[in-house]
C-alpha cells in the first residue's frame, strides 16, 4: 500500500510538476518577505506578465513544430514604435507626425497589428515555400525587421528619439482596470482562451499538433503542410503585433529597442511551461504558467533583494532542467 501510495505521488509530482514549482516559488518568497502576499504585488505581477503570455502564445505555435521563432521581439519593437507614433498627444511638442490629425483609436493599433502580421507572413512564406528551418528563416527577418524599424524611428523630425506622450485612450489599455483587474490582463486572458480554442478545438490546431508529432505521416494522412504553416506564423505575428502595442500603452512610450531578448524569454517560458523542444507536444495554460514562473523570478526575487545576477543563473538552471525533463522524456517514449 505504501509502495503504492508513492508511486501514485511520483505520478502526480512528475505530470504537475510546473505547478508545483510554480506554488513552491511563491511560497518560498512569501517566507522571506510576507508582504510579497499582497494584492498590490500580484497586480503587478500580471501587468508584466500580460504581454509577455501574449508573445509566448505565439512562439508556442512555432515551437509546437520543433522550431523557435526569432523574429518575435523585434516585432514587438516594430509594432510598439508604429502605434505609439500615430498615438501621440496633439500638443506634444516633439510629435513623430506633427501633422497628422488625431486617429480613432482603432486605426493606428489594428496597423500595427497588420504589420505584425505581414512579418508573420513572410515567415511562414519563407518556411513553407523553401523549406528554409525556422531558425535560420526568422533570424533573418529578425535583422530585417530591427533595420526597416530603426530607419522609421529615425525619420524626421524625431531622428530616433523616445517616443512619448501617448493619448490617455490609448495608455489606459495598459495601465487601466476593471474592477481592479487590469485590462492589459484581461486582453491577454482573452486572447488565451482564443488560442485554447484554435488549438483544441479547431481542425487547424488539430493538424498543427499531428504535423509537429510526425510531419510524414501527416502528409500522407492528407494535411495541407505548407498551408497549415502559413497560417501558424501569421497568427503568431498577429500576437506578436498585439503585445507590442500593449507593451506601448503599459509603458507609454516606444523606441526601436523594444522588445529586445523578448523572444528568449517567450521560448523559455514555453519550455518550461512543458512544450516540447521536438514539438507536437503543448498546453496553452502551460504557456501561461511558464510565463508567470519567471515573472515570480523577475518580481519575487528583486522584490526580496536577489541579485540580478543571481536571478539570471536560477532562470538557466530552471530552463536547463526544463529541456532535459523534456529530452528524457522523449527518449523514453522512442
Amino acid at each position: 500500500m505504501e509502495n503504492v501510495n508513492m508511486n501514485k505521488t511520483k505520478d502526480f509530482l512528475k505530470q504537475n510538476a510546473i505547478y508545483v514549482v510554480f506554488v513552491v516559488l511563491i511560497v518560498a518568497i512569501a517566507l522571506k518577505d510576507p508582504r510579497f502576499i499582497s494584492v498590490s504585488c500580484f497586480r503587478d505581477i500580471l501587468i508584466q506578465s500580460s504581454t509577455r503570455i501574449i508573445i509566448a502564445l505565439g512562439a508556442a505555435f512555432v515551437i509546437l513544430m520543433g522550431g523557435a521563432d526569432l523574429s518575435a521581439g523585434k516585432v514587438v519593437g516594430l509594432t510598439a514604435v508604429l502605434s505609439a507614433s500615430m498615438l501621440q498627444l496633439p500638443d506634444y511638442s516633439r510629435r513623430f507626425f506633427p501633422n497628422l490629425p488625431q486617429l480613432p483609436l482603432l486605426v493606428p493599433i489594428l496597423l500595427a497589428i497588420a504589420a505584425g502580421l505581414l512579418v508573420g507572413l513572410l515567415n511562414g512564406y519563407i518556411v513553407s515555400r523553401f523549406n528554409v528551418p525556422a531558425f535560420i528563416a526568422t533570424l533573418g527577418t529578425m535583422v530585417m525587421v530591427y533595420g526597416a524599424n530603426s530607419i522609421y524611428f529615425n525619420l524626421p523630425p524625431n531622428n530616433s528619439q523616445p517616443i512619448g506622450g501617448l493619448r490617455g485612450d490609448f495608455s489606459k489599455l495598459g495601465t487601466g482596470s476593471f474592477l481592479g483587474i487590469p485590462y492589459i490582463f484581461i486582453i491577454a486572458m482573452i486572447m488565451t482562451l482564443i488560442i485554447y480554442i484554435v488549438l483544441n478545438k479547431t481542425r487547424l490546431g488539430k493538424n498543427l499538433y499531428a504535423i509537429g508529432g510526425n510531419k510524414e505521416a501527416a502528409i500522407v494522412s492528407g494535411i495541407n503542410v505548407k498551408r497549415c504553416m502559413l497560417y501558424l506564423y501569421i497568427i503568431a505575428g498577429g500576437l506578436y503585433g498585439l503585445a507590442g502595442v500593449l507593451e506601448a500603452a503599459r509603458t507609454g512610450g516606444a523606441t526601436n529597442n523594444y522588445g529586445n531578448m523578448y523572444e528568449l524569454d517567450a521560448i523559455a517560458a514555453c519550455v518550461v511551461g512543458g512544450w516540447s523542444v521536438s514539438g507536437g507536444v503543448g498546453t496553452v495554460p502551460g504557456v501561461v504558467i511558464g510565463v508567470l514562473i519567471f515573472s515570480v523570478i523577475n518580481y519575487g526575487l528583486t522584490f526580496i533583494g536577489v541579485s540580478p545576477y543571481w536571478q539570471q543563473i536560477i532562470k538557466g538552471i530552471i530552463i536547463v532542467s526544463a529541456v532535459a525533463v523534456d529530452i528524457r522524456k522523449y527518449i523514453s517514449k522512442r
